[in-house]
């Protein structure tokens, strides 16, 4: 199974474990022309729901040569999506999963910080191994 694959696998895994319903997966929204429907091979846009609460997720492994380069893909898909989801169901809200290690090092620097703040970026930060959610930012 390819590294992005197991990555999908375990933040779903991790979000049951915190009592959250998988509800589409991947999440499919249109509107107008666009559509939006994410590569299963790739990183997905899963949704989830826990009594009223309902989240989207876009799970990001961050295993490329270059996490800058991984997080300028990662911001755009997820301001795009958040768009979508403004549109589409408003009531829903989007996170950006990120691994436990790339958040300790690549979102502590200054940069990441102002981007996370300015972008009003959600993050789930996920241990892959243990297949835990560690922390919710909001």
């Amino acid at each position: 199974m390819a590294a992005k694959d197991l990555f999908h696998q375990t933040v779903k895994q991790a979000l049951k474990k915190e009592q959250w319903t998988i509800t589409d997966d991947p999440l499919e929204l249109e509107w107008e022309e666009v559509k939006v429907k994410i590569d299963l091979a790739a990183e997905q846009l899963i949704t989830a729901e826990r009594g009223e609460e309902k989240i989207a997720v876009e799970i990001k492994s961050f295993i490329g040569t270059s996490a800058i380069s991984d997080f300028h893909t990662a911001l755009g898909q997820f301001l795009n999506y958040r768009i979508m989801l403004e549109v589409n169901q408003p009531d829903r809200l989007l996170y950006l999963a990120v691994p436990l290690e790339t958040y300790d090092t690549f979102f502590q620097s200054q940069f990441a910080q102002v981007a996370v703040e300015r972008y009003q970026l959600k993050l789930i930060v996920y241990e892959p191994v243990t297949e835990e959610i560690v922390q919710w930012k909001s």
